[in-house]
């Protein structure tokens, strides 16, 4: 058993394939004249034989020149030229052996050596040019699949790396944000400053768990995103006002991590900051033909760095993207002259 375990999958088509041309010649010999003599056998072991090792050493040759990786063009024209030589050294030699041991047939022996020649390399180019094509199909097809595995893998691994990317931008710009809202409250209230360092910290242990996956559970999102409000509240006082609608449904759903946070940045640095009043912020969780639905109000007007160079927008843009596809959309709108609202629509986990 450890010994046909060796043996490779080329022996194991080569062995099949001339065996099965054996017994179709052993068929045709019983089906038509009605017997399977000696003669016929011997001669029939001996073109399996030869079968067997001239296209052993055609594959060779096929390998030594590198025909596999020529244009398709170049490898008709070598597969033609080398199966007709192939066929003509497979006819020589088979007529030689009959010759040397007798073993022709009574209706062969008024033909001359050189008309049976003629005759068994043409059968010969036949028998070939199938081996030749099924070399040929079968080394495409891997080829094909190879590549498109390779391709596959590409892919993955730019989709990793733009995901990582992505993450490695978002966490730092966000702690910058924080760090700059503690720095506004270190001189005006040391207590308040000391309370907004505790925030932090919990934020930024929250997202370095959030790194380990490609998705959380959008309670664990929305829990980052109170802690960062909490924190800005620190900064903004009465200035900012916070609602929440969520369905509890939608609480175990999975959502990119840090991306609801850093729409809600997005609302505040270009909404509330701009606004001297300030203004609210309202956070929406809920499901809706099979997707499930975030959006996010705050008080401000969409101007040209809020819509096209804002951080916020591009990360969730290729977020969604790259992790979705075109299941899931983004659009940044506004409702009124006096609102703006992110939508973000991702298929439903069942």
């Amino acid at each position: 058993m450890q010994a046909l375990k060796k043996i490779s999958a080329y022996w194991w088509c080569q062995i099949a394939g001339w065996g099965a041309n054996l017994l179709v010649n052993v068929f045709f010999s019983w089906t038509f004249r009605g017997e399977i003599t000696t003669l016929f056998l011997w001669r029939v072991l001996i073109l399996t034989t030869l079968g067997l090792v001239l296209t052993h050493l055609m594959r060779a040759v096929l390998l030594r020149l590198n025909v596999l990786q020529k244009s398709f063009e170049k490898q008709a024209v070598y597969f033609v030229a080398i199966t007709a030589s192939v066929s003509f050294l497979l006819a020589f030699l088979q007529q030689m052996c009959y010759s040397k041991f007798n073993l022709y047939e009574p209706n062969e022996i008024k033909f001359s050596f050189t008309s049976r020649l003629i005759g068994n390399t043409f059968n010969s180019f036949v028998t070939l040019l199938v081996w030749n094509l099924i070399y040929f199909i079968y080394h495409y097809v891997e080829r094909v699949r190879n590549q498109q595995i390779e391709s596959l893998k590409a892919e993955s691994l730019i989709r990793d790396l733009q995901l990582q990317t992505i993450k490695s931008h978002i966490n730092p710009h966000f702690i910058f944000n924080s760090l700059n809202s503690i720095r506004a409250l270190v001189d005006e209230n040391p207590s308040r400053a000391r309370t907004a360092i505790t925030e932090l910290s919990n934020i930024l242990r929250s997202s370095m768990q959030a790194e380990k996956a490609e998705t959380v559970p959008f309670e664990k999102e929305l829990n980052i995103v109170k802690d960062y409000l909490a924190l800005e509240q620190m900064r903004f006082e009465e200035r900012l006002k916070v609602k929440f609608d969520i369905d509890e449904d939608t609480l175990d759903q999975p959502v990119p991590p840090m991306m609801l946070q850093t729409l809600v940045e997005n609302a505040i640095k270009h909404g509330i900051s701009k606004n001297i009043a300030g203004g609210e912020v309202q956070i929406v969780s809920r499901f809706n033909n099979f997707h499930h639905v975030l959006i996010v109000r705050n008080t401000g007007k969409l101007n040209g760095s809020y819509n096209n160079g804002g951080f916020g927008v591009s990360s969730t843009m290729d977020r969604l993207k790259l992790m979705f596809g075109d299941k899931a959309s983004f659009v940044l709108k506004n409702t009124h002259d006096t609102q703006v609202e992110a939508i973000v629509q991702m298929p439903v986990n069942v």
